[in-house]
């Protein structure tokens, strides 16, 4: 059965008037009692019941709008499901928000607040919220133009699952394994693991310190290889215990990942094993989110888990669009998805304010005609104060290439072009622009006709001042980083998404109510 549409009273009652009184801090429950009817209008609701099947039996269902608006007050207020089931009962500024003032039990379940973030997260209903957000900024003063002037950049979030070294990444692989197997027995998890990990010759396994169980001296290498033998060792032993268990396919996913670690972690061509010098591609880094990874927000300073990108709106202070990569993807990476939801939306770029990490994402390479790109561009080497490449002449109409003496080249992007050795050899510049007997050769970059464009830019003022504007993005993403902390909520990049969405609406609901004040105070002045 579908759900119905969620129509509270649009004007506030005596009680709730006495209640948006007493709120001193926290305006934002204020700012949705008066305007959840339309963030949440019925063509809108109709959109979040297609999330629920159409069948005449069962209950009906709690308004997906109601559900909608505590998924957003959860995000505000950084609470657990627990304590949002806590709030609508306890705290009066939820009720005043959610049409339940004064009421003794929960207007729904902690299983059905789950239930209905599945469905978002199913359905794409989450990136929805973000352009309702938008939608009703074009309906209020100063918002709702077409063509995006939009900055875009990224900060760390740290991942909820923890992060482990090669031994114990193996080690807690194999426990869950044996847990699995455990609970299917009907026994307890840590004496089912206990006995079982005895019962594979693998009893290293129940100890609590699996490296104390290991009982090596760690700063000698020759011990930790050692060791690490053992560990193999115990890898082998667990899965050749599993392999006549009842519930082993149900155990599998558990040693697959210890076999990923293993193959990831450990050198195995030689007479020995040993662990490999470097990181492996792509490593896993923790048994229970897959996804997280090793990134760098310097060359000094490592985190652990994704990288969130937001895309604001210059002019209006929106974010209009958000992405989610693992910490170790290029930040290039996340511009299709973020197009996708930008075409979805019906929005379009005129203008891309981005720092360098994004030149090379599809988004600059196959951009429009229409869309203008600012970013610093990459300084040009000028090598022992001989002729650098933006003293040589690009033709892009003509493809020609010329350098300072007027020797002229055809070139194509992407590719290096070599003047005639004997052509250099006998010009009178030679000293100031090449060493090498073979003459004089210059790199194109595939994208040169754009870092041209960016570095004329910069000789300007008004270009400088341009450039400048990305910094709103920063802001931006301080304050959505607020609303989602700095550790992530949840594992995995889709249900971060999600969270990231909704901080971005909190975030788009603060600008909208501000706006809101500022015209209301500027009417009434």
């Amino acid at each position: 059965m579908r759900p119905g549409v969620w129509r509270p009273p649009v004007l506030p009652s005596l009680a709730e008037q006495a209640v948006i009184r007493a709120v001193r801090r926290a305006k934002l429950f204020v700012f949705l009692r008066e305007y959840r009817h339309e963030l949440f209008d019925e063509q809108f609701q109709a959109e979040l019941a297609q999330a629920y099947v159409d069948s005449p039996k069962g209950q009906p269902p709690v308004p997906p709008a109601q559900l909608a608006l505590a998924t957003i007050l959860q995000a505000y207020t950084r609470v657990s499901d627990d304590e949002v089931i806590e709030a609508a009962v306890m705290d009066r500024r939820w009720q005043l928000a959610l049409d339940c003032l004064g009421a003794e039990e929960p207007p729904f379940s902690k299983g059905t607040l789950v239930g209905f973030r599945g469905r978002l997260i199913g359905h794409d209903l989450d990136r929805r919220l973000i352009e309702r957000t938008v939608e009703v900024a074009a309906r209020t003063k100063g918002f709702g133009a077409a063509a995006l002037r939009a900055a875009l950049d990224s900060s760390p979030l740290w991942g909820a699952g923890r992060v482990e070294d090669t031994f114990n990444l193996m080690g807690h692989a194999l426990r869950k394994a044996l847990g699995v197997i455990a609970v299917l027995q009907g026994r307890g998890q840590a004496a089912g693991i206990t006995m079982l990990a005895q019962q594979a010759g693998a009893p290293e396994l129940a100890a609590s310190s699996l490296k104390a169980a290991l009982d090596a001296d760690w700063d000698d290498p020759a011990a930790r290889d050692q060791a690490l033998a053992g560990m193999l060792g115990l890898l082998d032993r667990v899965e050749a215990f599993l392999a006549g268990q009842a519930g082993e396919q149900a155990a599998a996913e558990a040693v697959a990942v210890a076999r990923q670690v293993r193959d990831q972690d450990v050198d195995l061509a030689g007479p020995a094993p040993v662990l490999r010098q470097g990181v492996a591609k792509d490593r896993r880094i923790s048994v229970e989110d897959s996804q997280m990874r090793h990134g760098r927000k310097s060359r000094s300073v490592r985190f652990d888990g994704y990288k969130r990108h937001v895309l604001r709106d210059l002019d209006t202070g929106l974010v209009t669009a958000v992405g989610i990569t693992p910490a170790n993807a290029p930040e290039a990476s996340v511009t299709s998805h973020i197009a996708a939801d930008l075409a979805a939306a019906g929005r379009i770029l005129a203008e891309l304010h981005i720092d360098r990490a994004y030149l090379s994402s599809d988004l600059v390479r196959d951009r429009s005609p229409g869309l203008a790109i600012y970013c610093k561009a990459w300084r040009v080497r000028n090598t022992g104060g001989r002729f650098a490449k933006d003293q040589f002449t690009i033709d892009f109409g003509t493809g020609r290439l010329t350098c300072p003496a007027g020797v002229s080249m055809p070139f194509r992007p992407g590719t290096t072009i070599h003047f005639p050795k004997n052509t250099c050899a006998a010009c009178p510049l030679r000293q100031r622009c090449t060493v090498s007997s073979n003459g004089r050769s210059v790199s194109i970059h595939p994208d040169e006709e754009l870092l041209a464009e960016l570095r004329q830019r910069q000789q300007t003022s008004d270009g400088r001042s341009a450039l400048r504007e990305r910094t709103k993005v920063e802001h931006a993403l301080a304050h959505v980083g607020y609303w989602q902390g700095r550790r992530a909520r949840y594992r995995g990049t889709r249900k971060n998404l999600f969270d990231l969405r909704r901080a971005a609406v909190v975030h788009n609901l603060h600008i909208i109510a501000r706006q809101l004040h500022d015209s209301h105070h500027q009417l009434t002045a």
